[in-house]
């Protein structure tokens, strides 16, 4: 995680942009008024929102936990599937 304030970011956006998107870095960028704000790369936030919604249903989640531990221990079948 980097912090850099708004004017450093404006000078070298590109430099902080390939760094949250090639590095998967997060970019805190602070204001002297507050009000801070975050640089993050679409797939992070796309992983985080995906895992926001999962967590967000109880059952839907035991469920991927149970399936995970399955996989996991060799509690699983291999199975073909039929061409129509």
């Amino acid at each position: 995680m980097q912090a850099v304030n708004y004017s450093k970011l404006r000078n070298d956006l590109k430099k902080y942009c390939d760094s949250a998107t090639n590095d998967f870095e997060t970019i805190i960028v602070t204001r002297k008024s507050g009000g801070n704000v975050v640089l993050l790369s679409e797939a992070e936030y796309n992983n985080l929102m995906e895992n926001l919604y999962i967590r967000s249903n109880p059952e839907y989640y035991k469920k991927l936990i149970k399936s995970i531990d399955e996989l996991k221990s060799g509690k699983l079948i291999k199975t073909e599937l039929i061409d129509e």
